[in-house]
């Protein structure tokens, strides 16, 4: 019996593997840092038989309560992904296996790899209207991959999408393929009656230094990204250094930036609220955005969610408060689970890939809804 973690996105610590039926293992935490939640490994051993996992010590990583009710995703050919029903006791999360091959692989959620970004990334430029241009390198001399859909001119507006900025919330950036496959559609009406009104730019991948090193919410150097936009350096946060840069060059009539969140069994956006220039107009625009997408998708609700800012208590480090503020602009955080959509639940899947991809081409009739009122 062997457990591997010696490749991109990787991430655990063997305690004890002696026994199959006694496999002990615990959660490395993010590079400098004390942050610990993203595991990704893999099981080598006899098909067939009963192996039990427990892994340790979940009391004091990240997200403790995020366990709670968390299903293990699992794969043979890190295609198919599907879940292993767990045990949490409040500080060990348990689970067992009688693997039907010698080989299976073990994550916190579906994987998005390095190598698919780049096919993602060089699908989208071979598209027409979409061009795909590096705007500077991570501290690991990774790129920073922006592609710009749609052409230009004074009177459309700018759309700007982010993901990824915690690089262990990859349904961010399945999200966002979902989202490019039918903005770059040739037959789709919506894509095209948004791309005449509006230019939209995508980074799909935020840290992707974070995504290589197997962590959930930090650099290489061990900085949250979504906490340096307010003044980002390019010793500490590079990744958003250059994209604030160029959306101060550009400008911004909307922004969405796509995260995932570890305890909420549901799919919500957070607004703006507490930001201190916060007024009727983004509220109504706030609504309307909010509204379209109930109307759109049943997999979106607006009861649970974040607790609301107060009047002029936003934090303006993180990017849709910056960006909201700076730019006096539409801008959300939307959060997808790493459990289950409780209001319509797959025991086989819980929240998955597929369902991320299908909730940004979902998404992308919101945004052109939401375009008439800009």
């Amino acid at each position: 019996m062997k457990i591997f973690s010696n490749f991109e996105s990787a991430n655990i610590n063997i305690i004890s593997a002696e026994c199959a039926n006694d496999i002990q293992l615990s959660i490395p935490a993010d590079n400098q840092s004390d942050i610990s939640q993203w595991f990704y490994f893999r099981l080598e051993s006899q098909p067939k038989k009963k192996h039990s996992f427990k892994i340790l010590d979940l009391a004091k990583s990240a997200f403790s309560q995020g366990w709670q009710d968390y299903d293990v995703v699992a794969s043979y050919d890190r295609k198919k992904w599907f879940r292993i029903k767990t045990k949490f006791d409040g500080d060990t999360l348990s689970f067992h296996i009688a693997p039907k091959y010698n080989s299976i692989y073990f994550a916190y959620f579906t994987p998005y790899s390095y190598d698919r970004h780049q096919d993602l990334l060089h699908y989208a430029q071979t598209q027409s209207n979409c061009q795909l241009q590096t705007i500077g390198l991570t501290l690991d001399d990774n790129n920073i991959s922006l592609l710009r859909i749609g052409r230009p001119s004074k009177t459309k507006k700018n759309i700007w999408i982010t993901a990824r900025q915690h690089p262990g919330e990859t349904m961010a950036e399945w999200f966002v393929e979902g989202l490019l496959l039918r903005l770059l559609s040739q037959t789709d009406t919506v894509a095209h009656a948004l791309l005449d009104v509006a230019v939209l730019y995508i980074v799909p991948n935020m840290n992707p230094d974070g995504g290589i090193r197997g962590h959930l919410r930090c650099n290489s150097i061990g900085v949250d990204l979504n906490r340096e936009w307010g003044s980002p350096s390019m010793q500490l946060s590079p990744e958003v250094f250059f994209v604030r840069k160029k959306m101060m060059e550009i400008g911004v009539d909307m922004y969405l930036d796509i995260h995932g969140d570890e305890t909420l069994a549901y799919n919500f956006i957070a607004g703006n609220e507490g930001i201190p220039s916060y007024n009727k107009k983004m509220a109504n625009s706030e609504n309307l955005f909010r509204q379209a997408l109930l109307t759109i998708t049943p997999e979106f609700q607006d009861k649970y969610g974040y607790t609301k800012n107060k009047p002029g208590c936003a934090n303006l480090t993180i990017a849709s408060h910056w960006v909201a503020e700076h730019f006096k602009c539409l801008s959300f955080t939307l959060e997808m689970p790493f459990k289950d959509n409780r209001n319509h639940p797959d025991k086989k899947q819980g929240w998955s890939a597929e369902r991320s991809i299908a909730l940004g081409q979902d998404v992308l009739s919101a945004i052109w809804t939401s375009t008439q009122k800009l």
